[in-house]
C-alpha cells in the first residue's frame, strides 16, 4: 500500500522520535565507580557524571512541550536534596528543566534552517547550601532535520543562446537549484532535474542541470526563441519530495546559412543625361535572411559596357548596392548601358558551403534620356595674352562653343559684364572673337578674368559659360622715381666726400630680367660745388659733399636734381629733386636744429623769450581793438530804459532780380518802372510782329526824389499807426512806382474806354493767350473752340 505525502512525513517524524528515545540511556548520567565527590575541603579524583548529545526533531507541531532528555547525578538520592540548573543558548526561553527530576523540554517550535544546534550548560546544586555537588558541564542539543524546504533556483529565471543549426547535445546553459535541508542527513537535500516544457527541442541532465539541444538543424529563420520550464525535486525525485521550477529563455543565434539572392534577374532605370557626376542612379539589394555580420554583402560590377561610367558601393546600414555616375552622360554619344552586378556575402561559414554559392548575379540596364543642354565650350578655361600697348579693337583671341543636342542650334556670344565692369573687352556675337574696347594698363590690372556666355539662338534660356583669363603683357611705360620721400640733411661742419644720403628708385613696370637703374646729376647740376652723386651699380646711388662748411644764414636749403634712367626698351628717365637742408649738428653728427631764422635773433634771446614777446604783442593788439570798439559805441546811451526792448531783428531779402530783361544782378534800375527812359529792346517773349505796340518812353524823375517821398509817406503811416511796435525796426517796402508802362489791362476800364486799341492780334499767339483774346478781342468767340 502506497503512503501519501503527509503520511510519509509523519512516519519519518515517528521514526526519528524513536531513534531519539532509544538513545536516552546514553544521555542519562551514569554512576562513576570512583571515590565520591567532596565539596570544599574534600578531594575527588574523578567526575561522577558525563554529558552526552541530545537530538530534537524540528518543526514539532504538538500542544505539549517536546521532551528532549533527562539529566541525573549519581549524588542525587531521590530525596529532593539536589536541584538542577540549566544555562546557555535558549535556556529558559526555548529549553526548560525540571529542577527536581532533571527533565528537559522544548517549549517552542524549532527550525533547523534557522539554527542547527544549541550549546547549554548544566549543574547540580545542593538545595540547602546552593553549592554545586558536581562540576558544571556543557552539552549540545542538535536539531534533527526533516524535509520541510523545497529546492529553489536562486539565479533564475535564465536566458541563454545557442547557434542555430547546432548538433544534438550542444550545451546551452546549466541551471542550479539549492535545498535548505540538511544534505548530510537523508535525501532531503538531494535534488534531481527534469524538463517540464521545451521538448522535444531541448533536454536537461537530471543530476547536473545542464540543458542541451535535443533536435538537429534548428533554424533561426523559422523560430528564433524558445521558453523552457525546468523542475528541481528533492528526495532524489521520489514521491513525497518537494520541488521548485524556473524558466529558461533560449535564443537561437544567427549563423551564415543563407546565401544572398536578388529578387529579380534584371532591373531597368531611366536617367537624364544632365545628371551631375556622383549622383545616385539606382539602388538594388540582394535578399539575405541572415542578420548582422552574416548578412553583410559587397557588390561589384563584373561585366558590361559602363565599367568606367558607373560605380557601385554598399550602404552599410541597409546593405543596398548604390550605383552612381563617375562620368558625365551624353545622350548623343550613348543612349543606354548594361551592367552585370554580383552580390556576395563577406563572411562565409565553411560548414554551410553545401547550401549553395553565397553570391548571386543580376543585370541592370540604364537608359539615358535626352535633355536640352546648354552650349558647351571647347575648353573650360581659355588663356590669352595682350600687350598693354594694344590699340582699341585689337584682336586678343577667339572662343568657341557648340550646341551638344541633335538640333545643333546656332550659338551667340556675350560677355558677362559683372566680370568686366569697366568694359575693357568686346566679343563678336557670332564669331566669338574677343577684342579690346579700352586702353589697358598692366600696372592697374595685370590679369582680367572674364566670363563668356554662349546662348542658343532658338532657346536663349540655355546658356553655357566659358572662362577666359587675359594676361596683360608689360611695356616700359613708367619712368623710374625715388623709392621714398627722402629727408636729407647736411651738417654745417660737413667735410668733403662725406656721405649724406643713399637713394634708390622704383619702377611700376615689371621687366622680365628685373630692374636696372642708372643715376646721375642733371647737366645743370653736374658742375655744382656743393654735392656730387655716385652710382653704386646696384640700383642705389650715394650723395656726397664736395666742400666743407655750410652756413644756414647763407643758404639753408639746397635742391639737387637727380637723373634716373631704367633699362627698359626703350628706356625711360625722370628727374627727381632731392631736398637737402643745412642743420646744426652735435659732435656725433646728429642734427639738432635746421631752422635758419635762429641766426637772425639777437644773441642771448631764447625761444621762451621770443614766445613771451609775441604774447605781449598780441595782448596789446587786443586792447587796442577793444578801445576802438568802445569809442564807436559812445554815441549810444550807456544806460537803457528798462521798458526799452533791446533785440536783434532778422532781415530777409527776397530779391529775385529784374526778370528776363535784367542782365546785371541787383540792378536797381530794373525796379524803377515809373517814368524811366527805357532803351528799346526786343523782348524774348514777344513776337517781332508786335514790337510797334511798345509805348513811348518817358524821362525819369530823379531817383532820390521818388524814393525819398515814398519812404517818408511810409514813416508817417507807421508813426500814427497804433498797432506798430514801440521800437524801431527795419521796415520792408514793396515799392512799385507810380504806374505801369503797359497801363491798366483791367476789364472794367477797357469796357468803358473809348480807346481805339485793337487786341485781335492776341488770337494769333496761340492757346496760352486764349483767355486774353476772349476778353479783349473783337473776333468771333469760336476762334479756339
Amino acid at each position: 500500500m502506497k503512503l501519501g505525502k503527509v503520511e510519509f512525513c509523519r512516519f519519518l517524524q515517528i521514526l526519528a522520535l524513536f531513534l531519539c528515545l532509544s538513545g536516552m540511556n546514553q544521555a542519562e548520567l551514569s554512576r562513576s565507580r570512583s571515590k565520591p565527590y567532596f565539596q570544599s575541603g574534600r578531594t575527588r579524583t574523578k567526575r561522577s557524571w558525563v554529558w552526552n548529545q541530545f537530538f530534537v526533531l524540528e518543526e514539532y507541531m504538538g500542544t505539549d512541550p517536546l521532551y528532549v532528555g533527562k539529566l541525573h547525578s549519581d549524588v542525587d538520592k531521590g530525596d529532593g536534596s539536589i536541584k538542577y540548573i540549566l544555562s546557555g543558548e535558549g535556556a529558559s526561553s526555548i529549553f526548560i528543566i525540571d529542577e527536581n527530576t532533571g527533565d528537559i523540554h522544548a517549549t517552542k517550535r524549532l527550525d533547523r534552517e534557522e539554527q542547527a544546534y544549541y550549546t547549554l550548560r548544566a549543574q547540580a546544586l545542593d538545595r540547602l547550601t546552593n553549592k554545586p555537588v558536581e562540576p558544571e558541564s556543557e552539552f549540545v542539543i542538535k536539531i534533527q532535520d526533516i524535509n520541510d524546504n523545497e529546492p529553489k533556483f536562486l539565479d533564475g529565471p535564465y536566458t541563454a543562446g545557442v547557434p542555430e543549426m547546432s548538433p544534438v547535445g550542444t550545451s546551452v546553459v546549466q541551471v542550479t537549484a539549492t535545498d535548505a535541508d540538511d544534505p548530510t542527513y537523508g535525501n532531503s537535500a538531494r535534488v534531481v532535474y527534469s524538463i517540464l516544457q521545451g521538448q522535444p527541442y531541448f533536454s536537461v541532465e537530471p543530476k547536473t542541470g545542464i540543458i542541451k539541444t535535443a533536435l538537429p538543424n534548428m533554424d533561426r529563420e523559422a523560430k528564433d526563441q524558445y521558453l523552457l520550464v525546468i523542475q528541481a525535486k528533492d528526495m532524489v525525485g521520489q514521491n513525497g519530495g518537494l520541488s521548485g521550477t524556473t524558466s529558461v529563455t533560449v535564443t537561437l543565434t544567427d549563423v551564415n546559412d543563407n546565401p544572398p539572392r536578388f529578387p529579380r534577374r534584371s532591373y531597368q532605370y531611366n536617367v537624364p543625361e544632365s545628371l551631375p557626376v556622383a549622383s545616385v542612379v539606382a539602388r538594388i539589394k540582394a535578399a539575405d535572411a541572415d542578420v548582422g555580420p552574416n548578412a553583410e554583402m559587397e557588390y561589384k560590377i563584373v561585366d558590361g559596357d559602363g565599367l568606367g561610367v558607373f560605380k557601385i558601393s554598399v550602404d552599410k546600414d541597409t546593405q543596398e548596392g548604390i550605383i552612381t555616375i563617375q562620368k558625365e552622360l551624353d545622350f548623343e554619344a550613348k543612349t543606354s548601358y548594361t551592367l552585370r552586378i554580383e552580390a556576395a556575402n563577406m563572411h562565409v561559414d565553411p560548414r554551410f558551403l553545401s547550401l549553395g554559392p553565397f553570391s548571386d548575379m543580376t543585370t541592370v540596364k540604364i537608359i539615358v534620356e535626352d535633355v536640352d543642354e546648354p552650349p558647351v565650350f571647347t575648353t573650360h578655361l581659355y588663356s590669352m595674352v595682350v600687350s598693354e600697348a594694344a590699340k582699341v579693337g585689337t584682336i586678343i583671341g577667339t572662343v568657341a562653343a557648340h550646341d551638344p543636342d541633335a538640333s545643333n542650334s546656332p550659338v551667340r556670344y556675350s560677355i558677362d559684364r559683372n566680370t568686366d565692369l569697366e568694359r575693357y573687352f568686346n566679343i563678336d556675337a557670332n564669331s566669338g572673337v574677343i577684342t579690346t574696347a579700352k586702353s589697358l594698363d598692366r600696372e592697374t590690372n595685370a590679369v582680367h578674368n572674364i566670363t563668356v556666355l554662349a546662348m542658343e539662338s532658338q532657346n536663349p534660356a540655355q546658356t553655357g559659360r566659358g572662362y577666359v583669363a587675359i594676361t596683360i603683357l608689360d611695356i616700359n611705360d613708367n619712368a623710374p622715381e625715388f623709392a621714398m620721400e627722402y629727408e636729407t640733411t647736411v651738417c654745417e661742419n660737413a667735410q668733403p666726400g662725406q656721405v649724406i644720403q643713399k637713394i634708390s628708385a622704383i619702377d611700376k613696370d615689371d621687366p622680365p630680367n628685373g630692374h636696372q637703374f642708372y643715376f646721375s646729376l642733371t647737366a645743370e647740376a653736374a658742375n655744382n660745388h656743393n654735392f656730387t652723386l655716385q652710382d653704386n651699380k646696384d640700383n642705389t646711388a650715394t650723395v656726397l659733399t664736395r666742400r666743407n662748411g655750410f652756413r644756414r644764414q647763407e643758404q639753408s636749403v639746397f635742391y639737387l636734381p637727380i637723373f634716373i634712367v631704367d633699362s627698359g626698351s626703350p628706356s625711360l628717365s625722370s628727374t627727381n629733386t632731392l631736398t637737402i637742408r643745412v642743420c646744426d649738428c652735435d659732435a656725433d653728427g646728429i642734427a639738432q636744429t635746421c631752422n635758419a631764422e635762429a641766426y637772425i635773433l639777437p644773441a642771448g634771446l631764447s625761444t621762451g623769450a621770443l614766445i613771451a614777446i609775441l604774447a605781449c604783442v598780441l595782448t596789446l593788439l587786443v586792447l587796442v581793438l577793444l578801445i576802438v570798439t568802445m569809442r564807436r559805441r559812445k554815441k549810444e546811451p550807456l544806460i537803457f530804459d528798462e521798458e526799452r526792448d533791446i533785440r536783434e531783428n532778422i532781415v530777409r531779402y527776397d530779391d529775385e532780380g529784374g526778370g528776363e530783361e535784367d542782365t546785371e544782378a541787383f540792378d536797381m534800375a530794373a525796379l524803377r518802372n515809373l517814368n524811366i527812359i527805357r532803351d528799346t529792346k526786343t523782348r524774348r517773349d514777344v513776337t517781332p510782329e508786335i514790337q510797334f505796340l511798345s509805348r513811348p518812353t518817358f524821362k525819369s524823375i530823379p531817383d532820390n526824389v521818388i524814393f525819398r517821398e515814398f519812404i517818408w509817406e511810409r514813416l508817417k503811416e507807421a508813426d500814427v499807426d497804433p498797432c506798430a511796435p514801440p521800437y524801431d525796426s527795419l521796415q520792408t517796402y514793396a515799392f512799385e512806382g507810380n504806374g505801369s508802362v503797359a497801363e491798366s489791362l483791367s476789364s472794367l476800364d477797357s469796357i468803358s474806354s473809348n480807346s481805339d486799341q485793337n487786341y485781335d492780334y492776341l488770337s494769333d499767339w496761340g492757346p496760352r493767350f486764349k483767355r486774353l483774346a476772349d476778353m479783349y478781342g473783337t473776333g468771333p468767340d469760336c476762334l479756339y473752340s
